[in-house]
């Protein structure tokens, strides 16, 4: 069995890995602050699904510059980069907060989003790369499970300050947590992360990137191989399904008197999203040992059998729909990426790139489920992430086919 990380790797790795905790406490915070805005803004839940929209749009915009400064600059300098828009964009939440604002609490997520995407876009191909291909996907399942545990910790922490029946001021987490940003954009500032070189860019590295049109060719390249587009598609319909239920789960939790809001962020935090980060723990360890592909299969089967639970609003067999959705989506981001991007060549940072401009798919799925919540139930919206489960698992059959003919 194939090392997950060489000993040479040892110390990029555990430094790349704990930013996936900083961008999975970041995102997770938006699962808080849709309930949280439609009670102090006053908003219904389609409108506060702009909080998503806001933030994946900075996603889908800001992914291709990334992988083309990262192309250019290097790993380090893309992760500081990301590191100073986050940053800058939680201390926007001070002057949101001050005026109350809600196009001014965009603006702030926007900004942060924008620094999500180029930290993602530098730290999931870096993580892959960090040793054997085969174990790739392995590897980055363990790396996103410190994704989990920040996704875990944000609900109960600022969902407990907001719901805590004080009105608490929004402005307060984010600018700790901006803070805490710029501290470690400036320790990144003295740390060498080395460039991974692969196979396939050793020597013609140089030589593309004199090339005045190398970034277009790349392009092409990547857009001209059929894998590549369907691996973009899956990611995109996973982010539906994803972020639309973890944006949503409070609304859920509480439409039906299942519990309070308070409850329901703790729910959120050890229940749902701690589940979520022990699966994936164990399907980085599955994988290391069954195929990827069957794994992702058998995953998506399961989502979609849970969140079709859901919308029949069937009492505890709806309820536990929603943890079979937690548990068996976890390693499905991961797995996907990591079997995409295998088969980018020697244009990995730019197909990160593009692969980080789907959780715009996330945005698209919270306003559907939204708008479907709003006009019918909470129940019925979860036909939307069953359809992007759907197409989650109409990918793994391909990707089975794939590596049956290779």
């Amino acid at each position: 069995m194939s090392r997950l990380v060489s000993k040479k790797f040892a110390l990029p790795f555990i430094l790349i890995t704990s930013l996936f905790f900083m961008w999975g406490f970041a995102r997770a915070i938006l699962d808080v602050l849709n309930k949280h805005f439609q009670e102090s803004l006053s908003i219904s839940i389609t409108q506060s699904t702009l909080i998503q929209a806001t933030t994946y749009l900075g996603y889908f915009l800001m992914a291709l510059p990334a992988g083309l400064i990262i192309t250019r600059h290097g790993y380090r300098r893309g992760v500081v980069m990301g590191l100073l828009l986050f940053g800058i964009g939680s201390l926007l939440f001070i002057p949101g907060a001050m005026s109350m604002s809600f196009a001014m609490f965009l603006l702030a997520l926007f900004v942060i989003g924008c620094g999500l995407a180029m930290l993602e876009t530098a730290a999931n191909p870096y993580a892959a790369e960090l040793g054997d291909k085969a174990t790739a996907a392995s590897r980055l399942n363990l790396a996103q499970s410190f994704n989990g545990l920040g996704c875990i910790l944000a609900p109960v922490i600022v969902g407990g300050f907001l719901f805590s029946g004080d009105n608490g001021n929004v402005a307060v987490p984010y600018t700790i947590m901006g803070i805490i940003v710029l501290c470690v954009a400036f320790m990144f500032t003295r740390v060498d992360l080395p460039e991974i070189a692969t196979p396939d860019n050793e020597n013609k590295e140089n030589e593309s990137s004199k090339a005045a049109n190398g970034t277009i060719a790349a392009i092409r390249h990547l857009w001209s191989n059929r894998t590549f587009r369907f691996g973009v598609l899956a990611l995109f319909f996973y982010e539906v399904a994803e972020i639309s239920i973890n944006s949503l789960f409070i609304n859920y939790a509480t439409t039906d008197g299942w519990m309070s809001k308070s409850t329901a962020s703790i729910v959120l935090s050890f229940g749902a999203l701690g589940l979520f980060m022990i699966a994936r723990v164990f399907g980085s360890w599955i994988m290391s040992r069954i195929a990827a592909e069957k794994v992702l299969f058998f995953c998506a089967l399961m989502t979609i059998v849970g969140s079709l639970a859901v919308t029949l609003n069937a009492g505890h067999l709806s309820h536990a729909g929603v943890f079979v959705c937690y548990a068996f989506e976890a390693i499905m981001f991961p797995t996907i990426f990591a079997i995409t991007i295998s088969r980018a060549g020697r244009h990995v940072k730019i197909a990160s790139s593009f692969l980080m401009m789907t959780p715009i798919g996330g945005a698209v799925g919270t306003f559907l489920m939204g708008y479907t919540a709003d006009i019918t139930s909470m129940s019925t919206a979860f036909v939307v992430p069953a359809v992007g489960y759907a197409c989650v698992m109409l990918y793994s059959l391909y990707a089975l086919k794939l590596k049956k003919n290779v």
